[in-house]
């Protein structure tokens, strides 16, 4: 018997020198706690104290990245003269979010300032056509794209042509060349000295807001009352929350948890929680937000987050629960279509291609992650649209889909994105070419330890440890994500108590041991053997809330014999 999915279990050991010595003992901590942090990179006292302690003091100067001068310069330029300014994003939550932050920033400045965001369906990701000619007709002379561009060659050749001022900042890894805008925002260029690499779009739309602000010899306050924006779009986008993004989420989880944002406090109520990590960021208000994009438009994302009337915050929610209620059903109707396809796909041994005409193109990517939890493998589902195929990757540990879409370039059109989340175009003939080529290309560049998922184990923990003083120090290591993930522990199961499947579906277990609840998903075929002994568990300590009352429970991550 075993859970929904059986992982390889890689437990840290603890270390052993006199410089892990002095970091536990320079903190006073235990040797668990001092072995997560030192996992995470942290060695030494210093570092320790930014890691505990993130502050602005800690953030990179942005005239450190290339071209931010001459943006930041002629958007001042554009506020004074009275220019009209156009702020683009791309439709998911980095891009919604980018386009709230940036353009609620210069509304205090100016009246010229308008938002766009591309159509999914009509003018598909990134930089559109349609867009910058929007502009033109209106007599914009700046566009600010957020989130995209970084590849859009052809839109800044129109933007020139209609003597538009393209300031592109993206995030995303640029091709051979730049697009030849007014000026290219990227941490990722080759020639950008900025030292922090990770940034969010919306990342980037705050330090050119930071720009702004020094250039007007202002001191940046104006800005932190929007950090909570850049919060979600850090948690959202899974950027890595280490550095400059640590500080970062930090800071916008405090203003966040202030509920000062209509939108954010009604969802937070709605939750029935007194406040939101960044896991409730992630499960609660980004499926909401990427909602309005993939079922109708995400300018209502926009509107959302940028309202300061809690009626009508209230009004453009109710729309959007509506459709990320819609989303979920496509959602689970289409994985079930997609998983039956994928059966009589049986050549197909290293990879997973999937592909119906009718399928819905705000969901596909939300389905791979989904194909992926039952074959876990590299996956792509392709929808059609405006004539061409439309698809949506996702990737497992380790393997860098980026580059395995770049080997494959020849069969598509254009494709864009990250190592573990990108899109893509193809013409329908080429389906079958793509497939064999992409299978070909898994076949030879995904490692054995790659085809199965793992769990990193931070250390074996006895449960009588577990005090308040370890759950207040536990909690000083949030916020969570890539580069500092949720600690997991383990521990052999003993004196399991009150077992009982719960669900609708009657798939998930809960239970008791010595004395801490604990709650197991998709696991509920363990029921009989919890009592056996000889198993282990490895699992998350979280904090339940449940009518006011905060407590700690065990979140089971998987099961297996000892």
């Amino acid at each position: 018997m075993s859970s929904q999915q059986s992982y390889r279990w890689i437990s840290n050991a603890l270390p052993s020198s006199s410089e892990f010595e002095q970091l536990r003992d320079s903190l006073k901590f235990d040797e668990i706690l001092t072995s997560i942090l030192w996992s995470r990179g942290v060695r030494d006292f210093e570092a320790a104290r930014r890691f505990f302690r993130p502050s602005t003091d800690f953030l990179h100067d942005p005239f450190r990245m290339a071209d931010m001068e001459k943006a930041a310069a002629r958007v001042i330029r554009a506020i004074d003269s009275g220019e009209r300014i156009m702020v683009y994003g791309d439709y998911d939550v980095d891009g919604t979010t980018a386009v709230a932050l940036v353009s609620s920033y210069l509304d205090d400045f100016t009246d010229h300032v308008v938002t766009y965001i591309p159509d999914r369906y009509k003018e598909g990701y990134g930089l559109s056509e349609e867009g910058i000619r929007t502009a033109s007709d209106n007599d914009i002379s700046v566009i600010i794209a957020l989130d995209c561009g970084i590849k859009a060659h052809e839109q800044a050749k129109l933007a020139r042509e209609l003597s538009i001022d393209l300031i592109i900042g993206d995030h995303h890894t640029p091709g051979a060349s730049l697009p030849e805008a007014y000026a290219v925002l990227d941490p990722k260029r080759k020639d950008c000295t900025y030292p922090y690499k990770e940034l969010s779009g919306c990342g980037v739309g705050y330090k050119l807001c930071v720009a702004i602000e020094k250039l007007r010899g202002r001191d940046g306050s104006a800005l932190h009352a929007h950090l909570d924006l850049l919060a979600i779009s850090i948690a959202a986008d899974i950027v890595p929350i280490t550095g400059e993004n640590r500080v970062l989420a930090h800071l916008g989880m405090d203003v966040l948890n202030m509920q000062d944002r209509p939108a954010i406090r009604l969802m937070i109520q709605a939750a029935q929680k007194s406040k939101f990590t960044i896991t409730d960021v992630v499960f609660t208000i980004a499926p909401r937000i990427n909602a309005a994009g993939r079922i109708k438009h995400a300018s209502a994302a926009v509107e959302l987050l940028k309202s300061k009337d809690g009626l009508e915050a209230q009004r453009v929610l109710g729309e959007i629960n509506q459709h990320n209620t819609e989303r979920k059903q496509l959602d689970s109707a289409i994985t079930d279509l997609a998983l039956e396809q994928i059966e009589s796909l049986s050549e197909y041994e290293h990879s997973t291609v999937v592909y119906h005409e009718s399928w819905h193109k705000g969901v596909i990517g939300i389905v791979a992650s989904r194909l992926i939890e039952t074959h876990y493998r590299p996956t792509v589902v392709f929808t059609k649209s405006n004539g061409v195929l439309a698809g949506s990757a996702r990737s497992v540990i380790g393997f860098n889909l980026y580059d395995a879409l770049d080997a494959c370039s020849e069969q598509l059109i254009q494709f864009g994105g990250h190592m573990y989340a990108a899109g893509m175009t193809m013409e329908e003939e080429r389906l079958s070419e793509f497939r064999t080529a992409f299978d070909q290309y898994v076949a030879n560049n995904l490692k054995e330890e790659q085809k199965t998922p793992e769990i990193h184990i931070d250390a074996e923990l006895n449960l009588e440890e577990v005090n308040n003083q370890f759950l207040r120090r536990l909690k000083m290591f949030e916020p969570h994500g890539p580069g500092n993930p949720l600690p997991i522990f383990s521990m052999k199961l003993n004196g399991v108590s009150g077992v009982r499947v719960i669900g609708s579906n009657k798939d998930h277990l809960k239970f008791t041991v010595a004395g801490m609840d604990c709650i197991a998903f998709k696991m509920a075929s363990w029921e009989k053997e919890l009592h056996d002994g000889d198993l282990e568990i490895a699992f998350h300590i979280e904090e339940n809330e449940f009518r006011g009352r905060v407590k700690p429970q065990l979140r089971v991550l998987d099961i297996r014999r000892v």
